[in-house]
């Protein structure tokens, strides 16, 4: 897709790739006080997760705000993280495997597959992380504790969680190395069009884990005093179409830039989310 003249003027220069990343970030347009969602892949890079993490909170300053899904989607019956973990197992080494589980624990569990800028941030000093036991999020500066309070189970990805908020709030969205089809912003928005499918989910919690609303937990033989599987309702997730949708996402509401050795984005969530709302609705039977 060929970029629109506003884009253009937009654009930082490239940047060298041996540069450190507060320059690039700067030209990309990160400013003070802003409050970024990011994703960064940094493999290739030459870029170091807590040197970008540490260069973002230093753009940011103390009035800003840096957010990270630190998700764990092996902590589940269906996601392609734990079949992958029991594929080739009988069926009793199955149970005793989801026996042996470990509940989430927001403080110790580290994200699976988000990429160790994600686990740089969820490990900052200072950072907070919110409490769902799949889809929680990760944040340091103002605020942090305030967006990650209250995630409920009913509500992986939508209105109540801290996505929700972010999108009500005015976030912006930073990639790093990363295509659109990993923008979790995007997910917002299947909460949003008419009539979504919903499915039911499994994952292993702490009983009574604070912060938590919207599903207990039920025991079973085997999993350990205080913790136990939970069954709940919510949206059926799909980022099958995400890279479709971000191609076409007005090139004129996104700034691109370089940051040491990797292409970057940065654009606004709510703008992301009007326009995955919109093109879902007219796109999704």
């Amino acid at each position: 897709m060929n970029p629109a003249p506003a884009a253009a003027a937009a654009r930082a220069p490239e940047a060298d790739p041996g540069a450190e990343p507060e320059g690039g970030l700067r030209r990309l347009g990160v400013r003070p006080g802003a409050r970024l969602m990011a994703h960064a892949s940094l493999g290739g890079t030459g870029l170091r997760a807590e040197a970008l993490r540490d260069a973002l909170l230093g753009l940011l300053g103390p009035r800003g705000t840096l957010a990270v899904p630190a998700f764990t989607p092996e902590n589940s019956k269906t996601s392609s993280a734990h079949l992958e973990r029991i594929a080739g197992l009988s069926g009793e080494e199955v149970r005793a495997f989801r026996a042996r589980m470990p509940a989430f624990d927001p403080a110790r569990t580290p994200s699976h597959g988000m990429g160790a800028f994600a686990e740089s941030v969820r490990t900052a000093p200072g950072a907070v992380r919110s409490a769902h036991p799949q889809t929680s999020f990760a944040a340091v500066g103002a605020g942090a504790q305030k967006l990650c309070a209250g995630h409920p189970l009913t509500s992986h990805l939508g209105e109540e969680s801290p996505l929700g908020k972010m999108c009500g709030e005015g976030w912006q969205v930073l990639m790093i190395n990363v295509g659109f089809s990993v923008c979790t912003a995007f997910h917002l928005a299947e909460y949003r069009i008419p009539k979504p499918l919903l499915r039911m989910y499994e994952c292993v919690v702490k009983v009574n884990l604070p912060g938590l609303p919207g599903g207990q937990p039920r025991r079973r033989d085997g999993a350990p005093w205080g913790e136990g599987w939970t069954a709940y309702e919510d949206i059926s997730l799909d980022d099958s179409d995400f890279a479709e949708i971000g191609s076409s996402f007005p090139e004129d509401r996104v700034h691109r830039g370089r940051v040491g050795g990797a292409s970057a984005m940065l654009f606004s969530l709510p703008d992301a989310v009007d326009h995955a709302q919109k093109w879902m609705t007219e796109n999704r039977r």
